[in-house]
């Protein structure tokens, strides 16, 4: 798998990941949208953390300036 998800767009996923997060278990955000923002926080950190985004391969985007 080619990384695609550069340096800043990581430290941008991990934020958004944490602002969710706080959102969740602070009770700011309950139920189905509850549930729907610790998803994308998840699917944000996940993607952080392995440096792979699917949706950018798809569109063809890539903010990695390392090629690997």
């Amino acid at each position: 798998m080619k990384q695609n998800v550069g340096t800043i767009d990581k430290v941008l996923r991990i934020a958004i990941a944490a602002i969710m997060a706080y959102l969740y278990f602070s009770e700011t955000v309950t139920g189905t949208l509850g549930i729907i923002a610790l998803a994308i926080g998840a699917a944000a950190l996940i993607t952080s953390a392995v440096g792979f985004c699917g949706l950018y391969s798809i569109i063809g985007v890539n903010t990695c300036k390392v090629t690997s």
